[in-house]
């Protein structure tokens, strides 16, 4: 995949986010492609309107994603998303087996944008040290400049 794919696809990932915005949730997108590039699932931030910690945009795909499809096929895809996985969400990445993590912006930004809100105490953690951890060569692409400030567009007013 090209640089010119990963922003079609990341561009997508930031209409999600408005839509989880709009849904009630906090304004994250993150969708998986499969080894040909077809998007497989798209998924929203659940994490208010069900209560559910654990509903970040990316660590629910990677809970849906590890159900229904083989390990040895995640290897061979790809989770985008708007912003950097937090060390929750790319523990589940790593945990599914998805072999290749691209985001738009990074966490550090994020947390420019959240600050001290007490619904996303924003780690400052990027997802390569989380992964330099671990035991598996995850590819990690990411940030995108060209498209840091359309994703974080979606996130002004929100945390005020």
């Amino acid at each position: 995949m090209g640089e010119k794919d990963h922003i079609y696809y990341l561009k997508r990932c930031i209409e999600i986010s408005r839509e989880s915005r709009a849904a009630g949730n906090t304004p994250f997108g993150a969708l998986l492609t499969g080894p040909d590039g077809e998007i497989l699932m798209e998924q929203q931030n659940i994490e208010i309107t069900t209560g559910k910690c654990t509903g970040h945009a990316e660590c629910t795909l990677a809970e849906r994603a590890s159900q229904k499809y083989s390990k040895a096929f995640l290897w061979n895809c790809t989770l985008y998303s708007t912003a950097e996985p937090c060390a929750m969400c790319t523990g589940a990445i790593y945990w599914a087996n998805i072999g290749r993590i691209v985001y738009g912006m990074t966490e550090r930004r994020l947390l420019e944008l959240t600050g001290s809100n007490e619904q996303n105490p924003t780690f400052d953690l990027p997802c390569r040290e989380v992964l330099a951890r671990g035991q598996k060569q995850i590819e990690v692409v990411g940030p995108f400049v060209e498209i840091e400030e359309e994703a974080a567009e979606v996130h002004r007013g929100y945390w005020d």
